[in-house]
């Protein structure tokens, strides 16, 4: 009996942990303002919370084919996620002019107190 609340809590937490990364990945998407920093987001939200929900219904389902099958979905995510998610960066090189345009902070001169404005 001890053993299956055991299965159940840990499969439970592998369940919350997944579904955490997939609410703040939501959060990560809506802040970001770039689209790179946004698929960033929701790549890692999407590869780390697929992997801890289909973990913790392998941990309640136990060794079996269902298990085997969820292990497969896992590694199909984990293969076509990346692919598809670089070619998107791809097409958002190719069409986005202002990508590369990096803002330099030059820290070699520091502002005088006096022209920023900001009074001690």
């Amino acid at each position: 009996m001890t053993v299956q609340w055991l299965k159940l809590s840990l499969s439970a937490s592998f369940l919350f942990i997944g579904i955490l990364f997939m609410v703040l990945s939501v959060f990560g998407v809506n802040r970001f303002h770039k689209a790179l920093n946004r698929m960033h987001a929701a790549a890692m939200g999407d590869t780390l919370g697929i992997l801890f929900v289909f973990i913790g219904l392998i941990v309640m389902r136990g060794i079996s084919m269902d298990s085997l099958k969820l292990f497969l979905v896992i590694l199909f995510f984990w293969t076509a996620g990346p692919v598809s998610g670089h070619m998107i960066s791809r097409l958002e090189a190719m069409t986005d002019e202002d990508l590369g345009e990096i803002l330099v902070i030059d820290k070699s001169h520091p502002k005088d107190p006096d022209e920023s404005g900001d009074k001690a």
